[in-house]
């Protein structure tokens, strides 16, 4: 029996200013606020001065409490720093996953050597909303390096896609969420087709990245475009003709009141006035950049 999931919304970026930085979003807008527990998608790609210093480029320090921001590096390095003393720089095909928990400052850098080849930051990132009773967690910071992410190969191997958290088949990503998730990171060297197996009560969206796709019942996808589906169905097959890029996320849903307010998402107007005085006070800490 066919059971490929349909098409609920098509939804291309729109063009954002991000405090004088130009972001592409497809989550949220107008329509489609949040697709649970999906809170936002935005797709950079940041270039920088020449010879200036990285330190002072990119997104400066910033806090968040309750949730995850989730960066994939799609072209160059993003230099992460926090006020838990984690410092990191991950390359092309990595992904830097932080559950904010209770309440931490990050930065997110060019590395010195991408200013000085004078290259750019390519990135999509992603926030993941995280349960009321994980909100005020110690924060945590996981980065997992381009070889220790577990691939699953199409049957004409000509799509690898890297499991990046949650189970698949007999395989299991190496991040720990805070929420029962399925994340896949696709890559097509040309011409394939891949079916994906995916749990029946997640709540599933695919970003395409690079290349357009064609998706098994529904039909051409182009770059750049967010891809809500129905929650019927336990699969989608993802067919390509070229070189192709595109993100499968999958989540349970949460199914509880959400406030953002800016950097914070949490429950209630109270705990978003406590995160605002949290911050202020010095409580997330503070990140001293070196």
């Amino acid at each position: 029996m066919e059971s490929n999931k349909k098409v609920k919304t098509l939804i291309p970026v729109f063009n954002i200013d991000m405090g004088g930085i130009p972001i592409k979003q497809a989550l949220p807008t107008t329509k489609v606020n949040q697709v649970d527990p999906f809170l936002l998608l935005h797709h950079g790609k940041l270039k920088y001065r020449k010879n200036g210093k990285a330190i002072h480029q990119g997104i400066g320090p910033h806090p968040h409490r309750g949730f995850s921001p989730v960066t994939f590096i799609i072209e160059g390095e993003i230099h992460h720093r926090d006020s838990r003393g984690n410092n990191q720089i991950a390359k092309k095909g990595e992904v830097q996953w932080m559950h904010a928990g209770s309440g931490i400052i990050h930065s997110e850098r060019p590395s010195q050597a991408l200013v000085d080849q004078n290259e750019y930051n390519e990135f999509v990132q992603l926030w993941i909303n995280s349960p009321a009773a994980k909100k005020m967690q110690q924060p945590k910071y996981q980065f997992i390096s381009e070889e220790d992410i577990p691939l699953i190969l199409s049957e004409d191997n000509q799509i690898i896609s890297k499991l990046i958290v949650g189970m698949y088949g007999a395989q299991k990503g190496k991040i720990t969420p805070e929420s029962e998730l399925l994340i896949l990171w696709g890559t097509a060297k040309g011409s394939g087709a891949m079916t994906y197996e995916l749990p029946k009560d997640h709540n599933t969206m695919l970003y395409t990245v690079k290349g357009e796709i064609n998706l098994k019942g529904y039909g051409k996808v182009e770059k750049e475009c967010l891809v809500v589906f129905e929650n019927e169905g336990e699969q989608i097959t993802v067919e390509t003709s070229e070189e192709a890029s595109f993100l499968i996320l999958s989540g349970k849903p949460i199914n509880e009141k959400t406030i953002q307010h800016g950097p914070f998402v949490m429950n209630s107007e109270t705990q978003i006035l406590e995160a605002m005085r949290d911050y202020q006070m010095g409580k997330m800490g503070i990140l001293i950049e070196e």
